[in-house]
């Protein structure tokens, strides 16, 4: 039977690890991520996990050590933050084009200068083109259940990519919600022991990592491009698939609330999604037509599903938790061109460096948005939310 327990969102993810029988954990500590390894780690020693775990020296060597461990066919997991995964960018593209389905939970925090340790999601975004599926969760539930289902997404056949579970530092890894943690039996039958198609074997000899001139190189990015358009259907099948053992889901590639016949719909990532439905919940209650549609997979990015959902609506306001400076924001980017300039779309750049967005920033947004309906015009493409400065 499953047990719904009071946990931390490190200790979920921690738990969800444990299910899936991981075989090699490699890591190195980075304030918000240190408890999800550190919770392993006693996992292992207890022995109530069989795991080789590989205590290295820097995060370039934590995800260098995964890549050798997936590639000799075992399931393997890590987890980092900020300035961790910047450190690992590098890698990060030889894991993907190694095609190992290598799962990294991310406790997403702001990056430097300035210093800073709260959550942002400018860490894990700047790693978007690293050919890494990444998946951005709500609350400790959904970070448990996604990071179950990563390994099954990654291990595809269709698709042999790595993939980030996403959650917002402090918001979630610090914070106790009560979970199901589900029985080993049902994550097994979701999740069965990982055989590898093809892995570095003295007795069957394969190659890993080859010398591509520029007669091939072009034909292996395809190859990666096409895997990740594939790991659309994949995410949806596994989302449904793990629907029918444990009677939850999370919509696959979005997640929509109250959009059917919204005006405004908010467009956001992450634990901000859970005030946005206490506010809509208020709003709709005195008439007020709002949705927010969640976006859950950024890689790949769901052009098709999220233009079904906003067809109706008159206003978008992507709530954005990152910057692409110099340009668009990155969400508000993705969104505007799947969308297209006949749809008003509004960026809102909020909760920089873990500054709280709170339900009156949500309702500043909701009438700005309605202002934009009224006056048949954007005054603003872009909005800073409690920006300090004039």
């Amino acid at each position: 039977m499953s047990k719904k327990v009071v946990i931390h969102g490190s200790r979920a993810v921690a738990e969800a690890a444990k299910l899936a029988k991981v075989n090699v954990i490699s890591a190195y500590p980075i304030t918000p991520q240190t408890h999800i390894v550190a919770d392993l780690a006693e996992m292992i020693a207890n022995g109530e996990l069989k795991a080789e775990y590989i205590r290295a020296e820097s995060e370039h060597s934590a995800i260098s050590a995964c890549i050798g461990a997936s590639a000799v066919g075992v399931r393997t997991f890590t987890s980092t933050s900020s300035q961790g995964i910047a450190l690992m960018h590098e890698v990060l593209f030889i894991a993907s084009g190694l095609r190992l389905p290598i799962v990294m939970s991310v406790a997403n925090r702001a990056i430097s200068a300035p210093l800073n340790i709260w959550c942002d999601h400018q860490d894990s975004i700047s790693q978007r083109d690293t050919g890494w599926i990444q998946l951005y969760i709500e609350d400790n539930q959904e970070a448990l259940d996604t990071t179950l289902q990563a390994f099954k997404i990654s291990e595809n056949s269709e698709v042999l990519l790595p993939t980030m579970v996403c959650m917002d530092g402090f918001i979630l890894t610090h914070t106790v919600e009560p979970v199901e943690i589900p029985d080993q039996s049902l994550a097994d039958q979701f999740l069965p022991k990982y055989k590898a198609q093809i892995s570095l074997d003295p007795k069957i000899p394969s190659t890993f990592g080859a010398y591509a001139d520029p007669e091939w190189y072009m034909e292996f990015r395809y190859m990666q491009n096409e895997a990740m358009e594939r790991a659309k259907k994949a995410i949806l099948d596994v989302d449904n698939q793990f629907k029918k053992i444990f009677n939850r889901s999370y919509g696959g590639l979005i997640s929509e609330y109250k959009c059917n016949d919204a005006e405004v719909i908010f467009i956001a990532m992450g634990s901000v999604v859970g005030t946005i439905k206490e506010v809509i919940d208020r709003f709709r209650a005195n008439g007020i037509k709002v949705g927010v549609l969640k976006v859950r997979s950024f890689r790949p990015f769901p052009k098709e599903e999220i233009k079904k959902a906003v067809s109706n609506a008159k206003v978008l306001a992507v709530v954005e938790r990152s910057l692409s400076i110099g340009s668009d924001s990155p969400l508000y980017a993705e969104v505007k061109n799947t969308v297209g300039p006949e749809l008003k779309t509004i960026c809102f750049v909020a909760g920089l460096g873990g500054r709280d967005i709170t339900e009156l920033d949500i309702e500043e947004i909701i009438k700005r948005a309605y202002n934009a309906i009224k006056t048949g015009k954007i005054e603003r493409e872009v909005e800073w939310i409690g920006l300090r400065l004039k």
